[in-house]
């Protein structure tokens, strides 16, 4: 977006470097304000939490990205990819009601907190075996390659029925999808590549099914294009945000000795470290872009029909009006009304599950590595600042051996 500022505020330098700019100059506006995207089109930018809440609970605003309007974070528009792509279906976060809340009805009991209450014991074993693999291994390690990113892998996979063993097929297709530097063809032959792969799986999934999601949604419905839509959306997120939460996690707690110690000591406080970390962090910046089906008077302005509007979530997140020393990291905030995971009704489907992750993975890491440290000073740890989910490259850590 126009007038971006690349540099991190000095006092913060875990805030992702792509919203510093942002969060300084819009966080204490009043009212929405008027931004470039990047294919030279304007939006509306909200940087209030109160107003982020509002705007994503009103069903004036729509989130098919293929409308007239919607706002873009790459040069295409969004009616000229959908060209690229051909006949598109809409996912399940591009639906507006009722389709989506029919469509979301069918698998949103997939994920409640009892269901994912029932993986506990196997995400404990995924990440204990991992834990195994990289102290037996070379020391330093990088902790993306070794914890980070195989787990919530592994743990996608598993839930879905989609075989581990193709992991590097779909994460390098994913990472040039989040690119924001990739060209635009690459991006489209890596959501080709995706959407082919799960076709050809639901094809065997129907043939021999087993005790997996896309096995059970089969056994529901026919409309396989919607299947493969719902697979590549749980796939794409389901290891790339819970994979950066981790390392952008761990980073914060090694800076922050005092609140690691308060968890370690007490685990019980480790669920509202998480929900502070998520606001901390909103990695997920843009994920709750609209754009307005009718006209709209919010925080002060009249958002026209067919006008976009876009969430500034690290802003909003840090909205000193909704957190106190909203800048600083908390784990004692509990900070629960945070939009990491969107507001309203779209709201992040997954959620429960990469809670439950973030917690096993932080609780087991810090509880068998208490001496995990940085190998590398801070400085030199390279962000993502060129993807749509913002995490860590590498993670070089050490610890004494034990």
């Amino acid at each position: 977006m126009a007038s971006d500022d690349r540099s991190p505020p000095p006092d913060h330098p875990h805030l992702p470097v792509r919203a510093a700019g942002r969060a300084r100059a819009l966080r204490d506006r009043e009212t929405p304000t008027k931004v470039t995207m990047p294919n030279g089109e304007q939006a509306w930018a909200l940087s209030r939490l109160d107003h982020v809440r509002a705007m994503l609970s009103d069903p004036r605003f729509s989130s098919n990205r293929f409308l007239p309007g919607f706002p873009s974070l790459v040069r295409e528009r969004p009616q000229e990819m959908r060209e690229r792509q051909g006949r598109a279906r809409l996912s399940l976060v591009m639906m507006d009601p009722p389709e989506h809340t029919a469509a979301r009805r069918g698998v949103v009991g997939e994920f409640t907190v009892k269901r994912m209450e029932a993986l506990r014991p196997r995400i404990l074993q995924i990440v204990d075996e991992h834990l195994d693999a990289m102290l037996a291994g070379p020391n330093p390690a990088d902790l993306v390659t070794a914890l980070s990113l195989p787990v919530p892998s592994l743990v996608i996979c598993e839930l879905l029925g989609v075989p581990y063993s193709d992991h590097d097929f779909f994460q390098t297709n994913s990472s040039t999808l989040l690119s924001l530097s990739a060209p635009a063809e690459e991006r489209m032959a890596a959501v080709d590549a995706l959407q082919a792969y799960l076709g050809e799986l639901l094809v065997h999934r129907r043939e021999h099914p087993g005790d997996d999601l896309l096995s059970r949604q089969l056994a529901k419905s026919d409309d396989v294009e919607e299947l493969v839509g719902l697979g590549f959306l749980l796939l794409l997120a389901g290891h790339e945000t819970t994979a950066n939460m981790i390392s952008l996690g761990v980073v914060a707690l090694l800076d922050h000795p005092d609140q690691l110690k308060a968890i370690t000591a007490d685990p019980s406080r480790t669920p509202a470290a998480v929900e502070e970390l998520l606001r901390y962090f909103t990695i997920a910046e843009f994920a709750t872009a609209r754009v307005a089906r009718e006209d709209v008077e919010l925080g002060g302005v009249l958002i026209r029909a067919g006008e976009g509007v876009i969430t500034l979530g690290n802003a909003a997140n840090r909205d000193p009006a909704a957190f106190a020393d909203a800048a600083e990291l908390d784990v004692e905030r509990g900070a629960r009304h945070h939009i990491a995971f969107g507001f309203g009704p779209p709201q992040c489907l997954g959620q429960n599950l990469a809670r439950l992750e973030l917690q096993i993975v932080f609780d087991t890491l810090f509880r068998r590595v208490p001496s995990l440290r940085l190998a590398v000073p801070a400085d030199d740890l390279q962000y993502k600042d060129d993807a749509t989910i913002y995490g860590l490259r590498r993670l070089p850590v050490t610890w004494d051996a034990q």
